[in-house]
């Protein structure tokens, strides 16, 4: 095996400040970054997976929302995570590009009670991003 590069990481275990399950597009990267940092969370469990909350919202991926589950899970197991963020973007891909907020408030609405369900004691959050704004829904 080649060395890439040398790096020390912290080994000692936390407890996770969040789970959040974000968009993989990039546009949206440095508006999580602001926002991680805006919350003060110290350690953060990310999820980044096309359309962010998406698959809890809609039942006719189910193997995809139990993925999801699984991941807010260990989470919670592994680090005790205190609070659920799923966040939904304008202009989303892995939902045809809409721009209607409405539509990705309803969305992000079925995903929390998806979650909740599953996790009732946890706190879950909604959020939701276009290019000139972040909003809690």
């Amino acid at each position: 095996m080649n060395t890439i590069f040398s790096f020390q990481s912290n080994k000692t275990h936390y407890t996770a400040d969040a789970c959040i399950v974000w968009c993989f597009d990039d546009r949206f990267s440095k508006l999580l970054d602001e926002y991680i940092k805006q919350q003060n969370f110290a350690h953060v469990d990310l999820v980044k997976i096309a359309g962010g909350a998406k698959d809890l919202a809609s039942p006719e991926n189910e193997p995809a929302r139990a993925y999801l589950l699984d991941q807010i899970a260990k989470s919670i197991k592994l680090h005790h995570t205190k609070e659920i963020i799923l966040m939904a973007h304008s202009e989303c891909g892995a939902y045809g590009g809409s721009t209607d907020v409405d539509f990705y408030t309803n969305e992000l609405q079925r995903a929390r009670e998806s979650v909740q369900k599953q996790f009732p004691d946890i706190t879950v959050e909604c959020i939701y991003a276009d290019f000139e704004l972040l909003q809690h829904v």
